[in-house]
């Protein structure tokens, strides 16, 4: 199913228009601090759209795309979000091709003489410590020969300390390390597409479980059976490469491999992970550290650009990068013991790329012991993982204190604690950084089987209060009824409905 406001940012954000879920801010805003802070303070909340930026006329800001699950739901036609992963199950299993096309929107307007990244593009600086304005929201496109005759989607934080390169830096295992390191000596053209369609920033911010979505993969692909049509991509205007054609903006250039830059002044001086760079996805302020060159041979955009970074320890952040990774889960699941895994799912407390819940379905004596197996899998195919749960089907997974009560009365943690051994981890947590030098980081991942075992299924019998035998009208009126329950937390809603 096509779904026509999804194909470009701009159009998703006119459907949310009319939806009322649509906040904007008329009156001038400083892309230093003040776009963040306003975000922050609206997290779960409205999309936010800035229409008078400091020091860049007739350039817009967005934010908070992703910030609601509904509204998530809601650009694709999917009633609930938690089907949404499953959308993208069969979009990896039956990608869309992306669609060249000769003109594109992102090419309304070309630079290509006296570049200045940070005059041009309203990049915001997240907070007051931060190493300057960060780039968090470009999503990196590599294709054809340089990925395999594939496609690369990522999200990759850059630093412009010159008016026409940045560092970019790159996750350990990613697609991108790999490819850098395949290309070592040479130069890599591509491009940094912002304010891209949602199904490409969700595809880009879900990727690194390489076991579902190898090098060489379509991901343009992917994003495009979420959307239900092809992305439209365009040929760069200087660089061997393809932009995305309904984004807003586009840099485009080439990773040089020979040449490294440090992120920040002070990194040059203190060294690498000393520095504070800015805020990352785990919650703390990430570190600045010496990466590689990237060189922009020109920038492109909309007539009337918007200007496009989500927050990256945020909701609109989490619940962006979540769906594809969930559905990489549940995949690798599936194909290890078909049928045994119901559901997966992140809290948004465990963050998008550290934590997962598995909820199973023991369907017979000889199912016991596969939630083992499956915990121990899909450590081993994603290194960024650190905790993993699984639980029964009477589980809600989308509770943290269900999934509390679980763990609290159904683990043991003298046989139920399952630690892998060690390995290799992303470097991304500050737990993770306590050797003196990378190769000896230590990554603690740790899984909890908090699954009833089959054989003591009749210990675990929980009470029926008789819930469905009482009419509480016959005591109260409506009105008490919904007063009575209008202070009732999710939780308590929960197991009122369970009655247990």
């Amino acid at each position: 199913m096509t779904i026509e406001h999804a194909k470009s940012m701009r159009d998703t954000i006119d459907y949310f228009k009319t939806q009322g879920e649509v906040l904007v801010a008329k009156e001038e805003v400083d892309p230093i601090y003040e776009i963040s802070g306003i975000l922050k303070h609206f997290e779960e909340g409205p999309v936010i759209l800035f229409e008078n930026i400091k020091g860049y006329p007739g350039v817009r800001n967005v934010g908070n795309i992703f910030a609601r699950k509904q509204r998530m739901a809601d650009i694709f036609g999917v009633d609930d979000p938690k089907d949404l992963k499953f959308r993208c199950v069969d979009a990896i299993k039956n990608p869309v091709p992306p669609n060249e096309v000769t003109r594109a929107p992102c090419q309304e307007v070309v630079i290509t003489k006296d570049i200045d990244v940070m005059a041009t593009i309203p990049i915001i600086k997240h907070s007051e410590v931060d190493a300057g304005r960060i780039l968090g929201g470009g999503n990196t496109l590599v294709c054809g020969e340089y990925f395999k005759n594939g496609s690369h989607l990522s999200f990759n934080r850059m630093r412009f300390r010159g008016k026409d390169y940045s560092s970019i830096s790159l996750n350990l295992s990613s697609h991108l390390e790999w490819l850098v390191l395949e290309k070592r000596g040479g130069k890599i053209p591509m491009t940094i597409n912002i304010g891209t369609p949602p199904a490409v920033l969700m595809t880009a911010g879900g990727g690194m479980v390489h076991a579902i979505i190898p090098a060489g993969s379509d991901e343009l692909g992917i994003a495009g059976g979420i959307q239900g049509a092809p992305v439209d991509v365009v040929k760069a205007k200087t660089v061997d490469a393809y932009s995305i054609a309904n984004s807003e903006w586009v840099i485009e250039g080439y990773v040089d491999t020979k040449q490294t830059v440090w992120e920040s002044d002070e990194c040059e001086t203190l060294g690498d992970n000393v520095p504070i760079f800015f805020p990352e996805y785990t919650g703390y302020l990430g570190r600045a550290r010496k990466t590689y060159k990237f060189q922009v041979t020109a920038i492109t955009h909309r007539k009337d650009p918007i200007f496009y970074t989500p927050l990256a320890h945020s909701f609109d952040g989490d619940h962006m990068c979540e769906p594809i990774r969930a559905a990489c889960f549940y995949e690798i699941c599936e194909r290890i013991v078909p049928g045994f895994v119901i559901d997966v799912n992140m809290l948004h407390s465990m963050k998008s790329w550290a934590g997962l819940i598995l909820q199973v379905h023991k369907r017979r004596k000889r199912d016991e012991g596969y939630q083992r197996n499956l915990i121990t899998a899909v450590f081993g195919c994603s290194p960024g993982l650190r905790v993993v749960v699984a639980v029964d089907e009477d589980i809600d997974i989308y509770n943290a204190e269900d999934v509390m009560w679980a763990i609290t009365t159904r683990f043991d943690p003298g046989r139920d604690l399952i630690r892998p051994g060690e390995g290799r981890g992303l470097d991304n947590f500050p737990i993770e950084k306590g050797g003196a030098v990378a190769e000896s980081v230590f990554e603690g991942g740790i899984g909890f089987d908090a699954t009833v075992p089959m054989s003591l299924r009749w210990r675990f019998k929980q009470a029926k209060h008789p819930t469905d035998l009482v009419n509480l009208e016959k005591w109260f009126s409506a009105e008490e009824i919904a007063s009575g329950k209008a202070t009732q937390c999710e939780y308590a809603k929960l197991i009122a409905e369970r009655a247990c």
